[in-house]
């Protein structure tokens, strides 16, 4: 073959894969197919409506109630129902909808837009799906378990189409997230409310950890102010923080409960930063002594300050262990051993991800941490 017919050869196949990798990373079209949307009722049936200053968005990822209990744990989040949207029949059953009758399994969520942008909120949205998965979420499948995302207002179709964009970039296989007005919500039997609330062990697919983090980022919200120098003085968690907790963190951190080992938040953070009081902030653990002590909860060998602690005895199961809790806002922490590192002191704090929020290094100066710097000079 002479040196020309090779030089084509190559030039094709190369085209062929730049025209192919364009197409892979080009979202699909992302809007409902027009004869699917044509006959549609347009019905809205809710309990919830957002008043002056709020703004609603309905989104569909899957089983709807992770996407509530998520929904319902997000800071600027005022209030979430679920229900079935952009079907094509009237005041579905569940077990209509589980028949395949068309509709999407959807949380109606009403925020505060200066709690958190529409962006923020899709972005949250985001990391509970897949979005390049049609008609399947987790451990589901059928067309009510599509995702997508529904609009009252006409202004954040631009906002949404420029996130799903923006999302694109981050997968190979195209995105197929629907993008629509709101034509029908029905709002879902009273049972399928707030489910997780009344049920925590129930069926979720969305990542405990990942809501768990949320819950965490909207009890702080909470806190008096957002100055965490080294001079504060910390007290009490206030009804109001106490409230934005999840279950796991309120039963941690009031009822000594112990979350399960290995599936939680901070078990695995390899991240530099530090690790504050979920329920009033006060810095308590850093990164610089966290280590992995193999027994699936996170591990350090010594607090920031031993006087931020307060340790007893503890004889419950039988056992004779150390109690550790924070000395100023009560919230039991985990426990202490003399099983650690020999060159780190022979310590090992056991301590629960749920009575912990982790500030990354990155965000320390903006979340009023930036006078604690100075644990990471090297």
């Amino acid at each position: 073959m002479s040196r020309r017919k090779i030089f084509l050869s190559v030039l094709v196949v190369a085209v062929l894969i730049i025209i192919g990798t364009c197409l892979a990373f080009s979202p699909k079209d992302i809007s409902p197919p027009k004869n699917f949307n044509v006959n549609l009722p347009e019905e809205i049936i809710q309990q919830h409506h957002k008043g002056d200053g709020q703004a609603e968005i309905y989104l569909a990822g899957g089983c709807f109630w992770g996407t509530e209990f998520l929904m319902r744990n997000v800071p600027g989040v005022i209030d979430v129902e679920v229900g079935y949207a952009n079907g094509p029949t009237r005041n579905p059953t569940y077990h209509e909808v589980c028949d395949g009758s068309g509709h999407a399994e959807a949380a109606h969520v009403i925020y505060d837009p200066n709690g958190v942008s529409l962006t923020k909120l899709l972005d949250i949205y985001f990391q509970s799906i897949d979005p390049t998965l049609v008609n399947r979420q987790g451990n589901d499948s059928g067309i009510q378990y599509r995702t997508g995302i529904f609009f009252s207002d006409p202004a954040d179709e631009k906002i949404i189409k420029e996130s799903l964009k923006n999302l694109q970039g981050s997968f190979f296989n195209a995105v197929v997230v629907e993008c629509a007005p709101i034509k029908n919500f029905y709002r879902a039997e009273e049972e399928h409310q707030e489910y997780l609330y009344k049920n925590p062990n129930g069926y979720c697919h969305v990542s405990r950890s990942f809501i768990n983090e949320q819950a965490k980022e909207k009890a702080a919200q909470n806190f008096p102010d957002k100055n965490f120098s080294r001079d504060k003085v910390y007290g009490r968690p206030t009804k109001e923080v106490l409230d934005n907790l999840s279950e796991l963190q309120r039963a941690v951190t009031q009822e000594a409960e112990t979350e399960p080992p290995y599936k939680n938040e901070y078990n695995e953070e390899t991240r530099e930063g530090i690790y504050v009081d979920v329920t009033n902030g006060q810095p308590l653990f850093s990164s610089t002594d966290k280590f992995d002590s193999g027994c699936g909860w996170p591990a350090f060998s010594k607090p920031i300050d031993k006087n931020y602690l307060r340790e007893t005895k503890d004889f419950s199961f039988g056992m004779e262990r150390i109690e550790v809790r924070a000395k100023a806002s009560g919230s039991h922490l985990g426990h202490v051993f003399d099983d650690g590192p020999a060159d780190k002191g022979g310590l090992r704090y056991c301590i629960n991800s749920a009575s912990l929020r982790f500030i990354p290094h990155e965000k320390m100066v903006k979340e009023g941490y930036g006078d604690w710097l100075d644990l990471f000079k090297h």
